[in-house]
C-alpha cells in the first residue's frame, strides 16, 4: 500500500474530531519537510466543512492540509476566492500547497487548470502568478503537446511580468518567489517540448539581471542540460 492510501485508511478510521490530533503529530514539523503524502490524503478524504475549518486554522500545517484540498477543488467557484487569497499568505508551505491542490485538479481535469492559471498568471500580484507558474510546471501533467505549450506560455508571461517591474522594486519578497520559481520551472516546461521550449528559452533577453539569473539556474537543471547539449 502506499503512503498516501495507507494515510487515507488511518484517517477513515478516525472519527473527524480526531483528525486535528492525528494531523498534528503526524505533520513531520517542526522538520524540513512537512508530510505532503498526509495532507494530500486529507484532501481525498476531507469534506468541506473540514477543509474550511482546516484552512482558516492558524496552524501552518492544518492551513496547509486545508489549501492542498481546497486547490483539488478550485473548479468549484466557491473554492476560488479563498485559494486566490491563500496564493499570497504570509506562510510558504500554505503558499506551496495552493501549486499541490491545483496539480491534483490538473490529474482530474487538465482543462479546469489551464484556465486558472491562464487568468492567474495576468494577475497583478507575482504571488498569485507564482502559484500559477508552480502549479502548471509539474513533469506528470506536462504529457501531452497541449499541456506543454500551457506551461512554456505561463513561463513566458509570467517573465515578462517580472521584467515589468522597475529595478527598485526587485528585493520584494513576492518578487523573488516568483523569479526562484521561475528558476526551475523553465527547465520543466522545456523538457516536455524540447523543440518549442528551447526556442522560447533561448530567445529570453538576457539584459534583465533576474532573466539572466533564470536562464543561468535552468541550464544548471540537469534535464535542460542535457537537452541544450543535444541541440549544440
Amino acid at each position: 500500500m502506499k503512503p498516501r492510501e495507507r494515510w487515507c485508511v488511518e484517517l477513515r478510521s478516525l472519527g473527524p474530531s480526531e483528525w486535528t490530533r492525528f494531523l498534528g503529530e503526524h505533520s513531520g514539523l517542526p522538520g524540513p519537510r512537512a508530510n505532503t503524502e498526509l495532507a494530500i490524503a486529507f484532501a481525498e478524504v476531507a469534506d468541506w466543512n473540514q477543509i474550511s475549518t482546516a484552512t482558516n486554522d492558524s496552524d501552518e500545517y492544518l492551513a496547509m492540509c486545508g489549501t492542498v484540498a481546497l486547490g483539488a477543488r478550485a473548479a468549484d467557484p466557491g473554492a476560488m476566492t479563498k485559494l486566490h487569497e491563500l496564493a499570497s499568505d504570509s506562510r510558504w508551505r500554505v503558499r506551496e500547497a495552493v501549486a499541490i491542490g491545483l496539480q491534483l485538479l490538473g490529474d482530474v481535469s487538465f482543462g479546469a487548470l489551464e484556465k486558472i492559471v491562464e487568468a492567474w498568471v495576468d494577475d497583478h500580484d507575482p504571488l498569485v502568478q507564482r502559484a500559477a507558474v508552480a502549479a502548471i510546471c509539474e513533469p506528470r501533467l506536462l504529457r501531452t503537446p497541449h499541456a506543454a505549450a500551457v506551461a512554456i506560455n505561463i513561463c513566458a508571461k509570467s517573465t515578462t511580468a517580472l521584467t515589468r517591474w522597475p529595478q527598485s522594486s526587485r528585493g520584494a519578497s513576492s518578487l523573488r518567489s516568483l523569479r526562484q520559481a521561475l528558476g526551475y520551472c523553465w527547465s520543466v516546461a522545456v523538457a516536455a517540448a524540447p523543440e518549442s521550449g528551447l526556442s522560447a528559452f533561448q530567445g529570453l533577453g538576457q539584459d534583465d539581471p533576474d532573466v539572466a539569473w533564470i536562464v543561468a539556474q535552468n541550464l544548471r537543471k540537469k534535464r535542460l542540460k542535457d537537452l541544450v547539449g543535444t541541440a549544440s
